[in-house]
């Protein structure tokens, strides 16, 4: 693939303060040279997530993702390599080069992008046309308006084998790039067909208001009763919130979490427009992280049925591993927001909503179910497992919860907080010590384990990496490794990372995690990007680099020996001669 130039990279790398372009996601403390927030790749309570200014990197010591500015927007944002630095280039006021550049990967992304958009438009034409009137109705009879189903897009796909692929085709496209949007499939015989058909159709808008995927809802009783768009070079069903791109800009606090396109669809025509849903898969930590970018606070509007409460319980679980505050409303009289709405109107569900409870309050009522409070020992059983929950929250919180439990229980406030003064001196240090006993084990067996792959030592691993260190951080290290044999080393993560910077370091050029990101996967990069956050300064650069190529090739030599009980007499003799030789 033909890269980039280096004088573009260098004038967006001295344009780019990666600091400010993560602190557009992540909420960031500076501490001197380095700033700490928590990781948006992976739920935490506890900032493991570090960006260093003078390398202009991040890395997260919890997950190990990690990279440059580029990378960052990669993961982030969900996008490829070019479309990233284009992102980054706009943000700097550059223009990208005209040529000079493999983007066939971009140009597949926009055709998807087109496609998917035209798509929209057929179905949206097809439902308010005289032929989509069973559509139109459906949807009429749900309540829903025409400025409604205009704003959401909604449309209708017709019940025949080729109709959208005929429609594209008109308008330039080709049946391949139709099979990589996902709108068509190929048949075990070969044969294309639209894969919606005689369904209702939703679109999903991404945040960049780009159309990525689609649900179609069939209108009878016929098996599966939806169907969705299945990952794509655009669309990660795991990533996206239906109607965040709505959602985003409400003006009203925080995010309500639904389970189904037609609730959200209800919630915001009835004036709940900060309303948002999982795109037909249970929440993911992908979405809860996704959500944590856009609100620190959300509200669960899951249905009341069994299936509901059991989605409600998993996600309570998922938000419990961030720092985002969840309410939990008591949803009456449907099984679900779009029932309630049209049943008792937006002003009673309203309502539920603002007496919704919080994480805290939810548990105890959980709690509550599974005990009998009017038996003497199902009171002790409650305040036994309530201290744990209490436990987890502020002490103004705690002081609030034992005066309410004291009067309900008729319990004294003193005994309560005793217990829980108990139960918290005992876990604290127990809890402490397993935390710094998992980072610790956690690093070990990601050492063992990197070894074991290559079949190689922890000694020599070690040596490796530090190698690649050296080299990245003192760039006249270069001098020494020039007689050393690449093919002793055993990790081809070393081997790949040694053969990139030596070539840039002997043709002059700089070496920065930017003039990597475009040659290294995503992995490699928060591996490189964890050697560098690990690398402390070095007294003797010169020696140490010295000191682990001969590591390396001790290493090497010691694995290669020959067992003498394994020789050919033939070997065994020519050993001795050589020996007799010298």
């Amino acid at each position: 693939m033909a890269q980039l130039s280096e004088s573009f990279l260098d004038e967006l790398k001295s344009k780019t303060d990666i600091d400010d372009v993560i602190s557009s996601y992540v909420s960031l403390k500076r501490r001197g040279s380095t700033s700490k927030g928590l990781c948006p790749f992976h739920n935490e309570k506890t900032p493991s997530f570090t960006v260093y200014h003078d390398t202009q990197s991040f890395y997260c010591f919890g997950c190990g993702a990690g990279g440059d500015a580029v990378t960052f927007i990669k993961r982030i944002e969900n996008l490829d390599y070019l479309d990233a630095v284009k992102l980054l280039a706009q943000r700097a006021g550059m223009q990208m080069p005209q040529e000079g550049y493999d983007d066939s990967l971009s140009k597949k992304r926009r055709k998807i992008f087109e496609i998917n958009r035209e798509t929209a438009k057929f179905y949206y034409s097809y439902l308010v046309s005289p032929q989509g009137k069973t559509g139109l109705d459906y949807f009429l009879n749900r309540g829903l308006t025409m400025k409604t189903i205009k704003k959401f897009g909604l449309g209708f796909a017709p019940d025949g084998w080729d109709n959208l692929i005929k429609h594209l085709k008109s308008k330039g496209f080709s049946v391949a790039d139709m099979v990589d949007a996902g709108v068509v499939k190929v048949s075990s015989k070969g044969r294309y067909y639209d894969f919606f058909r005689n369904r209702v159709m939703t679109p999903v808008i991404d945040v960049r208001g780009n159309v990525v995927a689609f649900g179609g809802r069939v209108l009878d009783d016929s098996k599966p009763k939806y169907v969705n768009t299945s990952d794509t070079l655009v669309y990660k069903k795991t990533n996206e919130l239906f109607a965040l791109n709505l959602a985003k800009d409400s003006d009203q606090n925080g995010l309500i979490l639904c389970e189904g396109y037609m609730d959200v669809i209800a919630m915001h025509q009835a004036g709940f427009t900060n309303a948002v849903a999982g795109c037909g898969t249970a929440l993911t930590n992908e979405q809860v992280r996704l959500i944590s970018r856009y609100s620190n606070e959300v509200i669960l509007a899951y249905d009341a049925d069994e299936a509901g409460q059991k989605a409600l319980k998993k996600a309570v679980e998922l938000f419990k591993q961030t720092d985002i505050k969840i309410r939990i409303p008591s949803l009456v009289g449907g099984k679900d927001p779009d029932e309630i709405i049209k049943t008792y109107g937006r002003d009673k569900f309203k309502g539920m909503l603002e007496g919704a409870s919080n994480e805290i309050e939810f548990s105890l009522l959980e709690l509550r179910k599974k005990v009998n409070l009017n038996a003497t020992q199902g009171i002790i059983d409650f305040l036994n497992e309530a201290v744990k929950i209490l436990a987890k929250v502020s002490p103004i919180e705690q002081d609030l919860y034992i005066s309410r439990l004291s009067n309900e229980l008729s319990v004294e406030k003193a005994s309560i907080k005793s217990q829980l003064d108990d139960y918290i001196k005992k876990h604290r240090k127990s809890q402490s010590y397993a935390k710094k006993k998992a980072v610790v084990t956690e690093s070990i067996k990601q050492n063992y384990r990197i070894s074991a792959e290559n079949d190689m030592s922890i000694r020599q691993y070690k040596a490796e990496e530090r190698i690649v260190g050296l080299l990245y951080k003192y760039p006249f290290c270069a001098d020494y490794v020039k007689d050393f044999d690449i093919e002793k080393m055993k990790s081809p993560f070393t081997k790949k990372v040694f053969s990139l910077i030596t070539e840039r370091l002997n043709n002059n050029l700089e070496v920065d995690l930017i003039n990597l990101s475009d040659r290294l996967t995503d992995g490699e990069l928060g591996r490189m990007s964890g050697i560098i956050a690990r690398f402390g300064e070095s007294k003797n650069p010169k020696q140490e680099i010295i000191d682990c190529i001969k590591t390396v090739n001790n290493e090497y030599e010691n694995s290669h020996k020959t067992s003498s009980e394994n020789m050919s007499d033939d070997e065994f003799r020519k050993m001795f001669k050589a020996k007799d030789n010298t």
